[in-house]
């Protein structure tokens, strides 16, 4: 299965999109930090406003056609050039997979190669350990704490 990013749209945000940030089932709770949902009106507003924050979105999908998760990078420090990137496997039946490493592996590339991003960094918490071996996987180190 071959992972696709492509650029979010307004259009995508539908009921099953808007599912994924529903945190019901714990889900977002490492996505988070406050482990609250988001409405279809708090995520438009995320996409309206990623433009002003230097914030680009994409959508994870694969060839076939299905929508995974998104990949958020940014906000972008267009002086430093440095920025955040952040997966989010939202589907639930995409899980376990190793399919964020892949999306990881994709948004990387995008930052360097089309972004002109020299550093990227997140943070995670230590008991996620499903991210930390993604993002490792995908080529990131760490550090501070494990």
């Amino acid at each position: 299965m071959k992972l696709l990013l492509n650029p979010l749209k307004t259009a995508e945000i539908d009921d099953e999109f808007v599912s994924w940030y529903q945190n019901e089932d714990g889900h977002l709770d490492f996505f988070t930090g406050s482990r609250r949902s988001f409405s279809r009106d708090d995520l438009l507003v995320w996409i309206g406003d990623s433009k002003e924050q230097n914030t680009h979105l994409y959508l994870i999908s694969n060839d076939a056609g299905d929508r995974i998760g998104t990949i958020k990078i940014g906000p972008i420090d267009l002086v430093n050039k440095t920025s955040d990137l952040v997966c989010l496997i939202g589907n639930r039946d995409f899980l376990g997979r190793g399919l964020a490493k892949e999306a990881i592996a994709l948004g990387n590339q995008i930052a360097f190669d089309k972004l002109d991003i020299r550093r990227l960094h997140g943070g995670m918490y230590e008991s996620n350990i499903a991210s930390i071996k993604a993002y490792t996987r995908a080529g990131w180190g760490h550090r501070g704490q494990i």
